[in-house]
């Protein structure tokens, strides 16, 4: 096996283990990932020299060790974005009471960068790192909305636009006709369409270039997140904190728009 070989496999194996919170054992790992047992085995030793994978002793399961959960510390706590979002985020959070994710694009889905945790009794469940269809998820739209329209076309066509809930989009055409909508309106807004029960409002977040860097959202049961809740607070509030955090990324543009190539 040559040395690039096995790094792409040891990453495969980190990547594999990161979708099974709970564990993977080896005969499951080595069969998703195509292995043989012997060389996943093998792998997963070095892995776990390294701190990079552990083994729980009493289900001889393999998960991802604590070094990953280092890497991700110094990553995050050096990630300009999400220390310049945060107090705004915080600050927006607090005002409604609800929960508030940041996210970014990554290879065609949305990634969860931060979170700022609702204290109502009933909040969306999701964890930072983890990643959601972007044809399903108000940021994913906002996300959309502010890419050239070939790259946005090229996306739209590749989604597998798996049924989440009986109210996600599953076609391309309805997708850009969305997507139309939130170049206009300057936001998103996801109605069950990933969860049952729960609405989000989504904003961009854009930088010196004119370019929609990120997207942060709102996220609560169809019962606090009302259609009056949104038309007389919450949309002012995040179109606002979408201005705020997007002047302090350099962004010099006019109020409230999504990027329109």
């Amino acid at each position: 096996m040559s040395n690039v070989q096995s790094v792409e496999r040891a990453l495969s194996i980190l990547n594999l283990l990161s979708k099974y919170p709970k564990g993977i054992k080896l005969t499951d790992l080595a069969n998703r990932l195509k292995l043989s047992k012997a060389t996943a085995h093998r792998l997963l030793a070095t892995l776990i020299d390294l701190n990079y994978v552990r083994q729980d002793r009493e289900t001889e399961k393999y998960k991802l060790g604590y070094q990953i959960v280092s890497m991700a510390t110094y990553f995050l706590e050096g990630h300009d974005l999400i220390s310049t979002a945060r107090p705004h985020l915080t600050e927006l959070s607090e005002q409604a009471n609800e929960t508030v994710h940041l996210c970014i694009e990554d290879n065609g889905m949305v990634l969860y960068i931060d979170k700022i945790e609702s204290t109502q009794p009933i909040a969306m469940y999701s964890r930072i790192g983890s990643k959601a269809p972007m044809y399903c998820t108000a940021v994913g739209k906002v996300m959309l909305a502010g890419m050239e329209q070939q790259k946005c076309e090229e996306l739209a066509a590749s989604f597998d636009y798996q049924k989440m809930t009986p109210y996600t989009i599953d076609n391309p055409n309805k997708l850009l006709q969305e997507i139309a909508k939130v170049k206009r309106q300057g936001y998103a807004i996801d109605n069950q369409e990933i969860t049952e029960g729960i609405r989000c409002i989504a904003c961009p977040i854009v930088d010196y270039t004119d370019k929609t860097i990120a997207s942060f959202s709102m996220s609560g049961p169809m019962n606090r997140l009302t259609n009056s809740d949104f038309e007389h607070t919450l949309i002012a509030k995040m179109l606002e904190t979408s201005e705020a955090i997007s002047r302090e990324c350099g962004w010099p543009g006019e109020k409230n728009r999504v990027k329109n190539p």
